[in-house]
């Protein structure tokens, strides 16, 4: 058995042959997708954040209601620059969100990305400290939000507040019991994936990282995989941690699948580059006939490391053709994969 969820990256642009024309079309549709996905049986809905685009930014308000209309599905991100946060505040909205989603938030964080906008987080009023790089105030940020989130008081109480204190020390409100272990650290690197096992995060990882051995992708993807393990038992952590994979694959099951898709499957591994001097692999798309598409994804070793599956999905397609595709996944593909 896997988990399989959904990625979407929330695009929206003024396009003829788009679905989603305005930012208020890629929300509500966002909502009603995660809506349509729990009832087809499927386990996540997770949201890129990206700032300065004509994509979803700001998670809360969307996860939060999600989570009014939804029930069962897991509510997640994949991932929140933490460049960009105030760890603190983060911790207020991110326990609202989970309590009113009933303890269903999944939270994928990282150091970050390149972004639309050069040293975007200096706009929103972050610098790094002295010998600091902005991904080192990344990280510090997000073990600053790790240790805020246990619910532990650091906050010196006023002695004449407005309304009574509890005693001690307070800490920050709403507190989401168990949310701790339900943080996810999106690495891009065997280094950063034995990080995040040492600080008790759950692994994402996505269809991108850094090239460490120039071997394929799902193999450098797997060998990452296994580090994260082996640092987690290491670390003598007292739960088993999770961790997902993202992947782009299309069941050729119709003709529209076959004109939007059918050429992705011809596509390899490429090589590029996300930080200067550094080269990144990119893994390949899968579009196929199903039976094609489960003889392929039986060989991709970091799939098969994996508990949870995240499939990127064409947002701008719309609710009704997405819901297809990961329907098609589900009733053609997973079966015969030991995933259902």
């Amino acid at each position: 058995m896997k988990k399989i969820g959904f990625l979407s990256f929330g695009h929206w642009a003024n396009h003829p042959a788009y679905k989603t024309r305005t930012a208020s079309d890629t929300l509500l549709q966002s909502i009603d997708l995660a809506v349509a996905a729990e009832e087809i049986g499927l386990d996540g809905a997770y949201f890129r954040v990206h700032h300065f685009a004509a994509q979803l930014a700001s998670p809360f308000p969307l996860l939060s209601a999600i989570g009014t209309k939804t029930s069962k599905i897991e509510i997640g991100t994949g991932v929140i620059d933490m460049r960009y946060e105030n760890p603190l505040y983060m911790v207020e909205d991110a326990g609202a969100a989970d309590l009113i989603s009933r303890g269903r938030l999944q939270l994928g964080i990282s150091r970050g990305s390149p972004e639309q906008v050069i040293e975007g987080w200096r706009y929103f009023g972050y610098e790094p400290a002295k010998g600091e790089n902005d991904a080192d105030m990344g990280r510090r940020k997000a073990l600053e939000f790790l240790d805020k989130l246990k619910g532990i008081g650091f906050a010196q109480p006023n002695p004449r507040p407005m309304f009574p204190n509890p005693p001690g020390l307070l800490r920050l409100e709403p507190h989401a019991e168990g949310l701790r272990e339900r943080i996810w650290w999106g690495a891009a690197s065997n280094a950063t994936a034995i990080w995040a096992a040492e600080n008790g995060m759950n692994l994402q990882s996505s269809t991108l990282k850094f090239d460490e051995s120039g071997k394929p992708f799902h193999i450098q993807q797997a060998d990452q995989i296994r580090l994260y393990k082996e640092a987690w038992k290491k670390a003598g952590h007292n739960r088993e941690p999770r961790v997902s994979v993202s992947r782009s694959i299309f069941a050729l099951v119709n003709d529209q699948d076959r004109q939007y898709f059918g050429h992705e499957g011809r596509q390899a591994d490429q090589i590029g580059m996300i930080e200067p001097g550094r080269n990144a692999i990119f893994g390949r798309s899968y579009a196929a006939e199903p039976e094609l598409l489960i003889k392929e994804l039986a060989e991709d070793e970091a799939i098969r490391e994996a508990d949870t599956l995240l499939l990127t999905i064409p947002n701008t397609l719309g609710v009704d053709y997405n819901i297809h595709m990961l329907s098609s996944i589900l009733k053609y593909v997973a079966p015969g994969l030991g995933w259902r």
